[in-house]
């Protein structure tokens, strides 16, 4: 399978991957299509103009024109270039603007493909690498998604050039036309082949790419500093860093060992025509009358058309390469979606939602074994339900497949009896207020992370779900309270809060949002004993009238569930109150027993 990988073809060809950017520079900017254009024809003229100089002046001193007229055509010709060479210049700089939009549009694009995507794409190995590749190919005015104006304004030059220099020789004889229309086509198609040694082996380059960013990530993040001097790490990383290098250089100099080819066939193929055009030019002078500036002439001309034919060759090589960018950045924007959005079926608000889940079993991709196995489970409107277990028990992803972020590999999640995958899956989501283990703490105010937007933020409704999360203390204290910063990776005046204080921040935020079900995934775990018993005490408060999912490692927190889920290997292995689990001296039961003897055990040992 991974060698099928390697030797696929581009799903898109440069010509349609040119008609993509032709699209996106339309919508985005349209001048950059129009300045193309106009630098191509600018940049032949000039080069044109320069071939005429030297021959027209020549012709002048051969039939002995006065001074006075020479000095004209000199002052003629040399505007003409100064003004060629200005608008050139103009033309290059403004559409440098117009390249850079097209280009930020489509980072654009691929922010809004990775924020919008489903949420199984994100946990996909191959989604994730072909979406660091497409971020490639827009990081820099070099990469392909800018770059490309500039080769197709070099190719039209080029083609403009070609065809006015073979009218000129075509009057010398029309087989030079031949030979340079078969070695063009030798030489582009060999050069195709070679160049595609790149794509065949992206999945290799990538993989390095990614092993030297984690590392640089790891080496230079502040999350990792205390670790790499508590234990000496500094060291283990720089190996690491180092045999990465070498492994990329080795791939890097195999890849440039195959690319050398490419240059030596344009090479053979440039002496090739050269030889043939020049034997010609020769033959010329020696048998016909031609005067000097004529052989001038035609000498420059044979000179440059080479050089537009090479050029044309070279173009297009490098096109085809920066078409294999283009076809990753459109691959990744078209990768398909497992859940419905826009055209599904809109999720009609209710009174109460019910979700029931239906012999549901989850296996996570290329695992030998389902993390969820047959679960029958009804979750009643304004339940408060706790899901508990050991750790790798199943809670997470259970709590994933009620939210709808993962959809069953067997059976079915229904909403009001209805299958939430018929749903447009962001309607979904809005039912749900949730706290999870990973933060997602913007650089951003304290109201702002609360009310995950910019404007029309309530602050009185602020500050009410910051007293429900027992932070109104710290927020007051804070040097602009609400519109304090958080954060300083982009404010040099943010503050950072503490673990307890962020899971705080973010129970807060759940709050503000509202929804119909509140979620917490471990909201206690950064928090000590008295403040989670502080959050327990405000939970019920808080989940009023609301269904309530509350997943748990300590199980003190269970008792104010009306239902208790104890996981076992991915199944339901007791249902039923706290005191009804506790009565029957099972699993939860001997969980709780230990629990409860560490902490017996901590407030004996902190008496003493």
């Amino acid at each position: 399978m991974e060698e099928k990988r390697k030797i696929q073809k581009p799903k898109y060809n440069m010509w349609q991957n040119t008609g993509f950017m032709l699209r996106n520079a339309w919508e985005t900017n349209k001048s950059v299509i129009f300045l193309c254009i106009a630098l191509a024809v600018i940049t032949a003229s000039r080069t044109i103009a320069e071939l005429f100089i030297t021959p027209v002046i020549l012709h002048k001193l051969e039939t002995e024109v006065p001074v006075l007229e020479l000095v004209q055509v000199i002052i003629i010709l040399s505007l003409i270039l100064l003004i060629l060479s200005g608008l050139k210049a103009y033309i290059d700089t403004n559409t440098l603007f117009g390249r850079i939009g097209v280009r930020m549009k489509l980072v654009e694009q691929i922010g809004n493909k990775l924020a919008e995507t489903s949420y199984p794409n994100i946990l996909d190995t191959e989604f994730i690498k072909t979406e660091e590749k497409a971020r490639r190919a827009v990081s820099s005015n070099d990469r392909a998604a800018e770059h490309i104006w500039a080769i197709w304004t070099d190719i039209i030059t080029d083609v403009l050039g070609f065809f006015f220099y073979l009218m000129l020789l075509s009057n010398l004889n029309p087989l030079l036309a031949g030979v340079v229309m078969v070695t063009t086509a030798v030489g582009y198609l060999i050069n195709k082949r070679i160049n595609e040694w790149g794509y065949r082996h992206k999945e290799e380059e990538a993989a390095y790419d990614k092993s030297l960013g984690y590392i640089q990530d790891t080496a230079t993040g502040r999350e990792y500093a205390k670790d790499i001097r508590i234990f000496g790490l500094k060291g283990w990383l720089d190996d690491l860093w180092h045999s990465t290098i070498k492994l990329y250089q080795a791939f890097l100099a195999r890849r440039e060992k195959v690319y050398l080819w490419a240059n030596v066939v344009d090479i053979l193929l440039t002496l090739l025509r050269n030889g043939i055009a020049y034997a010609y030019l020769f033959s010329m002078v020696l048998t016909e009358d031609m005067s000097a500036s004529q052989f001038l002439l035609y000498f420059t001309a044979v000179s440059g058309f080479t050089q537009w034919v090479t050029g044309i060759l070279n173009q297009f090589s490098i096109l085809h390469k920066e078409s294999l960018e283009l076809t990753v950045i459109r691959e990744f924007l078209e990768w398909p979606e497992p859940f419905s959005f826009e055209n599904a079926q809109p999720l009609q608000k209710a009174e109460k939602y019910e979700i029931r889940l239906e012999q549901v079993s989850f296996r996570y991709p290329h695992t030998d074994k389902d993390t969820i196995r047959g679960i029958d489970l009804t979750i009643h409107p304004g339940e408060k339900l706790a899901v508990v277990g050991l750790n790798g028990a199943g809670k997470t992803t259970l709590i994933k497949l009620i939210c709808g972020f993962l959809d069953p590999t067997q059976g079915r999640v229904l909403l009001n009896g209805i299958d939430i995958r018929t749903y447009n899956r962001r309607d979904y989501y809005a039912l749900f207020s949730a706290v999870f283990q990973d933060f997602s703490v913007l650089e951003a105010n304290v109201a702002e992370n609360v009310a995950q937007q910019t404007k029309e933020i309530d602050e009185k409704r602020v500050w009410g779900v910051l007293g429900q999360a027992g932070l109104t203390d710290k927020i007051r204290a804070l040097p602009d309270g609400i519109y304090t910063r958080i954060g300083r990776k982009v404010f040099e005046d943010g503050v950072e809060l503490s673990g307890g204080e962020t899971q705080r921040l973010m129970l807060a935020r759940a709050l503000y949002k509202d929804g119909a079900i509140l979620t917490l995934d471990e909201p206690t775990a950064a928090l000590d004993p008295i403040a989670e018993n502080d959050i327990y005490m405000k939970y019920h408060e808080m989940s009023a009238g609301k269904t309530s999912l509350f997943i748990s490692h300590r199980l003190a927190s269970t008792r104010f569930c009306d239902r208790i889920l104890f996981l076992e290997n991915g199944r339901i292995a007791e249902e039923g109150t706290h005191e009804k689990l506790l009565s029957q001296g099972g699993g939860y039961a001997g969980l709780f027993e230990i629990q409860s003897r560490y902490y017996k055990e901590g407030g004996a040992h902190d008496g003493e």
